[in-house]
């Protein structure tokens, strides 16, 4: 199949409009991409006409809340291929998801001198809750290397692994520099050592297909906002058995089954990981998302976005004076990179007044930033609907931008 960008990209409102009286560019898909008229119709039309509370209504409206929003679990359960809706549950985001694991399964499974391994490359929502875990437990936080090209080292990795391990949380795709872990075969060799595994799959899941099964994956986690659906609102996969076992992150309304003075029960899965009022509208959102992704094809999507990453990279690395940061072969859409004599705060300063979105700074990475000696760089990250000729103007753009600051 062969994606008609051209009418792709009329389904996003936004990349019509004009910034600084220059034609939007938008590379900053990393941080957050931008969403289809579908999905934010879906929204108006919940708001509109559907508003109501679920699960707790017998009125026509909160029962058409209800199943709505339950149909739109199932539609997550489908596209990660995940074995039952109990495993999947409606967060914040993956910032939420993780800290949900590591306040819940940290109760539940990790004690003093217990270990918890992270990598170098993480975003600092995948390394801050499990420092606090640490401090909270006794329990002894290891990290992971990156080798100079950006790759996980994994030997180093594998050295790691003790009796005492408990858990890895590692990226599926870095944020920073786009390479890809090989997670399938992490995964495995955690599981033969016994060590369960938390996969921070928030730039993974618009890029590439993701079979949680396939992958053994005991926790997979992302958000809704980076693949064209709105903020606030997450997924937290888990498997049955490990959810069964541990106890709820948030309490109040939904989570219970009973409650009385003397004791609370609590309600089955998903439900006791789901306190309080869930953002419906959002959840109906992301559902949209899904089923738009999955009208394009997440396969064709993986191979259109490499086509534009090969293109891209191709063009920059013949600036002079540009250093591309994580030069590992196997990588997803997403290029930092510095340009000698510049800091990256001018150069995306400069490239905004030409009508382009770019991240600069440390991505939330100081770890990794530190681990390359480095403060920051210019990150382009690409989505479907971007082309080409968009990457043939950011190359001029950055040019023109070299020859003014230099």
């Amino acid at each position: 199949m062969n994606l008609d960008i051209p009418s792709i990209r009329t389904d996003f409102p936004i990349l019509s409009r004009s910034i600084r009286g220059k034609q939007l560019v938008y590379f900053d898909n990393g941080a957050t991409n931008q969403k289809p008229i579908e999905v934010i119709e879906r929204m108006s039309d919940y708001y509109r006409n559907i508003n109501s509370n679920v699960h707790r209504g017998v009125h026509f409206l909160s029962q058409i809340a209800t199943d709505a929003m339950e149909n739109a679990r199932a539609t997550v359960r489908d596209f990660l291929h995940a074995a039952s809706i109990e495993e999947i549950i409606f967060t914040k985001g993956t910032t939420e998801s993780i800290n949900l694991v590591a306040h819940s399964y940290g109760k539940a499974f990790v004690r003093a001198g217990d270990e918890i391994i992270v990598s170098e490359m993480e975003h600092h929502a995948n390394i801050v809750p499990w420092q606090m875990l640490c401090e909270e437990k006794g329990a002894i936080l290891k990290v992971a290397k990156v080798n100079d090209d950006g790759s996980l080292d994994l030997d180093y990795l594998n050295s790691l692994f003790t009796p005492r391990t408990k858990l890895l949380a590692i990226t599926h795709i870095s944020n920073v520099m786009g390479i890809i872990n090989p997670i399938q075969q992490i995964i495995s060799h955690a599981h033969q050592n016994g060590i369960h595994v938390l996969v921070d799959g928030a730039q993974a899941v618009p890029h590439t297909p993701v079979d949680v099964q396939t992958l053994d994956a005991d926790f997979y986690v992302f958000s809704s906002h980076k693949m064209y659906g709105p903020m606030g609102v997450g997924i937290l996969y888990g498997k049955h058995e490990l959810l069964q076992k541990m106890p709820p992150y948030q309490t109040g309304g939904e989570m219970i089954k009973e409650v009385s003075f003397e004791k609370t029960t609590f309600n089955e899965l998903p439900f006791k990981f789901e306190a309080g009022t869930p953002m419906v509208a959002e959840i109906l959102g992301l559902a949209t998302a899904i089923e738009y992704i999955q009208r394009l094809g997440i396969s064709n999507i993986e191979a259109y976005e490499k086509e534009l990453f090969s293109y891209a990279n191709q063009q920059l690395i013949q600036i002079k004076g540009i250093t591309i940061l994580g030069t590992a072969v196997n990588k997803a859409s997403t290029i930092s990179f510095n340009l000698e004599g510049i800091h990256h705060y001018d150069l995306g300063s400069l490239l905004d007044q030409m009508g382009f979105a770019v991240r600069t700074g440390n991505h939330c990475a100081q770890p990794l930033m530190n681990r390359m000696k480095l403060d920051g760089t210019v990150r382009v990250s690409f989505a479907v609907y971007n082309t080409t000729d968009e990457i043939d103007l950011f190359v001029q753009g950055v040019q023109k931008a070299q020859l003014m600051l230099l």
